[in-house]
């Protein structure tokens, strides 16, 4: 008799833990239609680092709202490294990457091995290295203290529209 019980108190405790389970999951909001991918507010971490980098911190002015920022970063560590992403409309990787590192090692890292192409796009009057890799294609530019790379999954011409919308910062 005892076993007996044993075994129906433990399909009774799991029935109420099933069931609160399910409440709890149903009292949830589940949006399938969502995007996971938030929206980041990269204005402080770009006034701190207008502050603290040894050279002009470029950051997009007027891009259209389509355009989502989705990281950013600034280690003074790495060489003053400045990191701001962004989701294009197309949903695919554009991000601006700045540093005083030795060009070569940090277009290399940002890129994730891109190399030179020999090309060159003109961009507002500002001429840029065009490089290409496996990952990431990118817009390369030295100058003002540091190497400033356009680099993501995006295709050439959206590339072009951010180093097109790059302004230097002022500080606040």
């Amino acid at each position: 008799m005892r076993g007996k019980q044993t075994v129906r108190d433990m399909f009774l405790s799991m029935g109420v833990i099933v069931a609160v389970a399910g409440v709890i999951y149903i009292a949830n909001p589940h949006d399938e239609d969502a995007d996971p991918l938030k929206a980041v507010d990269y204005r402080v971490e770009l006034t701190t680092a207008q502050r603290a980098a040894p050279y002009p911190v470029m950051a997009p002015e007027g891009l259209p709202g389509t355009w989502k920022p989705t990281s950013v970063s600034y280690a003074r560590q790495d060489g003053n490294s400045w990191h701001l992403g962004f989701q294009d409309p197309d949903r695919e990787y554009v991000a601006v990457e700045q540093s005083t590192e030795p060009a070569d090692e940090y277009i290399a890292k940002v890129t994730h091995d891109a190399e030179d192409t020999g090309k060159t796009a003109r961009v507002d009057g500002e001429t840029w290295q065009r490089w290409e890799g496996p990952k990431y294609d990118a817009l390369v530019r030295t100058g003002d203290g540091a190497t400033t790379v356009v680099t993501g999954t995006a295709p050439h011409e959206r590339l072009v529209e951010m180093a097109q919308a790059l302004e230097p910062g002022s500080e606040s």
